[in-house]
């Protein structure tokens, strides 16, 4: 007989850690995993202090377009890239679509 728990939330929890075991301790495994998110919360600092000196975006457009941009400033600055090289292909991509298509990330 188990005692019942004080929070029913708990309980909840508790449920999903053991079923999702494997997910949420992989790096306890898999030794490439980092066990915390220090490099994502790193990745995103920029535009975090770009947003809080610049009083943030006035319109979800506005936001959408700076995530889209910051990631690829991000994405060209991890893989050694220029930017102003890939948007400047891009943009002549979107004018003459034989040009080939410049992508960011290899085909999976």
């Amino acid at each position: 007989m188990t005692r019942p728990r004080a929070v029913p939330a708990y309980v909840t929890l508790a449920k999903h850690l053991w079923n999702h075991f494997e997910q949420w301790f992989t790096f306890v495994f898999d030794p490439r995993v980092e066990p915390t998110n220090w490099k994502a919360e790193q990745a995103i600092r920029p535009a975090v202090v770009n947003r809080k000196v610049w009083g943030g975006n006035r319109t979800a457009a506005g936001a959408k377009a700076q995530g889209v941009l910051m990631s690829v400033f991000e994405t060209c600055r991890r893989r050694t890239l220029s930017v102003v090289d890939h948007i400047s292909q891009t943009l002549r991509w979107f004018g003459n679509r034989l040009l080939p298509r410049p992508v960011l990330l290899p085909a999976r």
